[in-house]
This record gives structure tokens, sequence and C-alpha cells, in this order.
């Protein structure tokens, strides 16, 4: 028996003189609630001694007794465990793609003939959207239904990488990721929302629990499969698999997810979306191509100026509309900014390192995709093991903080130096362990540090805040250590190949094909004798890139670290609550 607005409840006089039927609404409450509310629609029918009955009827205690045994009937425990088996899969499936794409890249570059700009847009055209759609994803499957978002979501993400797997040319790829995020912001919102609306009190914690490891799971095994594919199948099928995958869960989702929809929902924040979307986009293109054509040329200059304006009118939207995709009165709170600031040192000084180590892997040690997926287990591992470790510790939300963005800044710097050193895989791997286990701790803790900062009431939205502040920093993160990479690495290798004989202009285009994972075409043109000389310095040239890139998210961590501290409440009061509602991004 499914719980929806045409249910009806039979309330009869004692005296039989009348039977009335109420139909009522059956919803969930506000979160941090686990009761359910029964709202009856108001009946003309209802008069004399049958209208009084069905007053009765409202005011009894065991009213909202019978929209619990409505829900119950819904969703038996074999069902509700069918059920977060194929959420989480399908949420699973959305951060599996990225970390698959991540090790592919190289061989992606190769394939298309792709300069590494082309190359960072097959992630920042995913991320850009994803971050960007976040919030208003999770107000649209409020309002048509969270199955329904999810199943579109579903359909939208698994006909992009359709498109992903045909294409023959870079803008055709990016295209197709970019699609590709938009289905997944609906799919990552509208799991979480089924979650949240299916299990109650502790169910609810041990399903996001789940939920957080699934996801864990999917990053950790991700670069392994993404090698795997690439270097036995081809980088294609990184993209083409998930069709399958997607057909069958979008199967399940219709057998088994019971539809829900908040009643209360309003439209969506069509200005909020346009001016925040836009205005990233901007930014991101100017801040990766930046490097091409130059910084102070008119269309970078255009793009930044028009890029911050659309922001700054972002503010002003959300500010003067009765219902903001996103609350800028939430970052009154200190503890909120603190944990915002933890948020962006993770991302930027910790998680941005899942696009940049595959391809240091195979650029400096020389390794195949596959190999390179293993050998990223170091880093990998921790994300998945460490946040199950640290809940054995009772350590106050701040220390947990401000130890992880410690790690993170000190593992950064390690892998600059060992980069800088030019030493073998395993004391670098020790480096990535240690990144790993930064990473780890912060994985989680920024998640329920920012939850736990704003009222239980509001925790929907600071979830949806949480999420797009972390995606948006990851994506100028991967921009700007993007550029950093490309530009020193260009400028060590000038000398070197001036030394055997290169011009400047074909020097900088051979180092950013050797940048973007793609040496062969790198060294295509080079006489056969200098090609050894050659790779050994286009291969020192990027290790220095890697250094200063690394020195630069080490800058970021160690920033934010000062900022958390210096904002995040040592008050143990204010700590937060709610780890269950936290996990919106704690398994990502």
């Amino acid at each position: 028996m499914r719980a929806t607005s045409s249910d009806a409840v039979h309330a009869t006089d004692r005296g039989g003189f009348c039977s009335v039927d109420i139909k009522p609404i059956v919803r969930q409450q506000k979160r941090g609630s686990g009761a359910l509310q029964i709202l009856p629609f108001r009946n003309s029918d209802a008069v004399g001694r049958g209208s009084h009955a069905v007053h009765r009827l409202m005011q009894a205690e065991s009213f909202n007794k019978i929209g619990n045994s409505i829900m119950d009937a819904t969703t038996s425990p074999a069902n509700k465990r069918a059920i977060l088996f194929v959420v989480s899969t399908v949420s699973s499936l959305v951060m599996l793609d990225s970390n698959i794409v991540a090790v592919a890249l190289p061989t992606i570059s190769r394939s298309l003939n792709a300069d590494f700009g082309e190359v960072q847009w097959v992630i920042t055209a995913y991320v850009l959207p994803f971050a960007a759609l976040l919030l208003p994803a999770g107000s649209f499957s409020d309002k048509v239904g969270r199955r329904l978002a999810a199943v579109v979501g579903m359909a939208i993400f698994a006909l992009a990488s359709l498109f992903c797997g045909l294409a023959k040319v870079p803008l055709v790829l990016d295209l197709a990721r970019a699609v590709q995020g938009v289905g997944a912001s609906l799919v990552m919102t509208s799991s979480l929302a089924l979650i949240n609306h299916i299990f109650q009190g502790g169910e609810r914690a041990k399903a996001f629990a789940f939920w957080g490891s699934s996801l864990g799971i999917a990053i950790t095994c991700g670069p392994i499969i993404g090698g795997v594919i690439s270097s036995v199948f081809g980088w294609q099928w990184a993209f083409l698999i998930n069709i399958p995958i997607c057909v069958a869960l979008i199967a399940g989702i219709l057998k088994l997810v019971p539809e829900s929809r908040d009643p209360d929902a309003k439209g969506l924040d069509y200005i909020g979306i346009g001016t925040f979307s836009s205005g990233l986009f901007l930014l991101t293109w100017a801040v990766i191509d930046g490097n091409a054509v130059g910084w102070l040329t008119t269309t970078v200059l255009l793009r930044l100026v028009f890029g911050i304006a659309l922001l700054i009118s972002f503010i002003v939207v959300e500010k003067n509309v009765s219902r903001p995709m996103f609350d800028l009165a939430l970052f009154r709170s200190k503890s909120f900014v603190g944990a915002a600031f933890a948020m962006m040192g993770y991302a930027a000084g910790a998680q941005v390192l899942i696009f940049y180590l595959p391809l240091y892997l195979q650029n400096a040690f020389g390794l195949s995709p596959m190999r390179a997926g293993i050998s990223m287990l170091p880093f990998a591992l921790p994300m998945f093991l460490v946040p199950r470790l640290l809940a054995r510790f009772h350590w106050s939300q701040r220390f947990s903080l401000g130890l992880g963005l410690t790690i993170t800044a000190t593992a950064d710097l390690a892998l600059a130096l060992l980069a800088h050193l030019d030493v073998s895989y395993t004391p670098f791997a020790i480096g990535m362990l240690a990144a790993g286990i930064g990473a780890g701790i912060l994985n989680g803790e920024t998640a329920k540090a920012m939850q736990g900062a704003i009222p239980a009431s509001r925790a929907g939205m600071g979830s949806g805040i949480g999420g797009t502040t972390r995606f948006t920093v990851l994506l100028f993160g991967v921009a700007a250590l993007g550029a950093i990479l490309v530009v020193k690495a260009t400028k060590r290798f000038a000398p070197l190949a001036q030394q055997l004989g290169i011009e400047p202009l074909r020097a900088a285009e051979i180092s950013k094909r050797f940048s973007a994972g793609d040496a062969a075409a790198a060294l295509h043109a080079i006489p056969d004798d200098l090609k050894v000389s050659v790779g050994n310095a286009l291969r020192e040239a990027f290790q220095s890139g890697f250094a200063y890139a690394a020195i630069a998210a080490a800058a970021v961590a160690i920033t934010s670290l000062l900022l958390t501290l210096a904002f995040y409440s040592r008050d143990p009061a204010q700590a937060p609550v709610g780890d269950d509602e936290a996990m919106f991004v704690a398994g990502e």
C-alpha cells in the first residue's frame, strides 16, 4: 500500500448516522523529526454528527500512528534493504565515473590529440554543472518527485555517456561531459532525499553510513577499474559501460522505490541558477585559457570581469528572493564560515590530487593506465578506511579539522619535495599515503562540521551549500593547479629544449602535450637520437611543474587551517550534531 494524497481514511460516527471519507496528505515532517504528519483536506460534506466524528479522529493521538503504519506498509525491511542498495549504487556510479576518467586522461589525450587545456575540460565540464546545479536539483526533485528526478537523472547520465564514448573530437567529449554533470546533480540529490525520506531514526543513520561506505568503495576501486578498462578495452568503455548499468538501475528504481515529494515545494530560482552557473563558467574558462592565450588578453579579461559581475549579481539576487537556493544568512555563523574554509582546504588541498596523481604516475614513472590505477591505492584506501578508524576516537570537531588540514598540508609539501628529488615510486607512495590519510579525515569531518554548524531545521540547505562549496572550490582547484603545472613545466623545459636545439614555440607545444599525458605526440617529430634526452627533459620539467602545483595546494591547506581555527567555535555545545544528515557528502 503506497501512501499518497489519494488514500482515504474512513471515519464513522458511533451512532451510525453518517460516514465521511477524508483524504489525508501523509508526508514527512522537516528533517530532524522521525514522525509523520497527516494533514486532512477540508470536506464540505462533513456535516452534523459525521463532522464531529472526523474532528475527534483528527484530535486522537493515534492519528499519527495511522500514518506511520501506512509508511511501514510501503517499505518492509526487505524492501528497504533493496532500496538502499539500488539508491547507493546510483550515487556510487556518479563518483566512480569521475575517478575512472581521471586515470584515463592521458589515454584520452593521445586518442583525441588533445592538449592540456582540452584535457582539463574533460574534468571541468563535468564538475561545473554538477556544482552549479546541486542546490536547484534538490528543489527540482522535491517538486516533481524524488523517484522521477532520479530516473530522469540516470537517463540523462546514460545518454551523455553514450555520446562521450562515441566522441571523436575533444569538443564533443567536453559537451557530453557537461550533460553528464547535469544528470549527476539530479542523481545525487534525489538519492539522498530518497534515503532521508524512507529511513527514520536509527535506521537513517545506518542507511547513510552504508551509502557513504558505498561511495568510499567507488573512490577506492575507481582508479583500478579505470586503469583496467583503459588498458584492455579502450578509454571509450569508461563511459559506455555506464549505459547497461544505468538501464538496470532505472529498472530497479521504478520497481522498488516509492515516489515522494514535498507538497510545499515552490518554483526554482531560475535567476539564481543562471547567474551562479554562468559566473562559474566564465571564471573557470578564464583560468584554463589564461595560460594558452595570455592573462592580459582582452578575451580572458572580459571573462574575468563578466564572471565576477555575474557572481556579484547572484549574491544580490539571493538576498532579495523569498526562497533563495543559497541562503547567504548562514554565513553569519562563525562556525559555519570556519567549516566552509575547512571544506575549501579539503577540496583544493586534497581532493584535487585525485585528478593529478594519476597523471604524475604515468608521466614521471612511465606507468600504464592499469598500473597507475593500482598504484593509486596508497592514496585511495585511506579515504575509505580512515573515517571508520576515526569514529573510535572522541576528538572535538575543531581538533579533527585542524589535524586533517595539517596532515594534508604536510603531505602536499612532501609530495612537492619528492617530485623535485625525482625519487622512485616507493617513497612517493609514502607521500601519497600521508595525503590519503589527510583526505580521509577531512572527507567526512568537513561535511559533518558544516552540517552541524547550522540549525537542524535547515539541514537540507546546509548539505546543499556544503556540496556546492566543495565542488566549486574543486572546480577552481583543478583549473588553477593545472595552470600552475603547465606554466612551470613549460618554463623549466624551455632552457633544456634550447640546449637540444628545439625552438621556443615548438618547445612550449611539446611541453603542453607531455603534460597532458601524450608523450608519444610530444616526441613524434623529435629525431631518434634526441628522443631519450628530450624525454628525460620533459619528465624533469613535468616533475618541476607538479612540485609547484603541490606547493600551491599546500598553501591553500595552510591558509584554510588558520582560517578554520580562527572561525570555528571552541564551544563543545556548538559542535556538529546529526551525523546521519551530515553524510550528504561525507562519502564522496
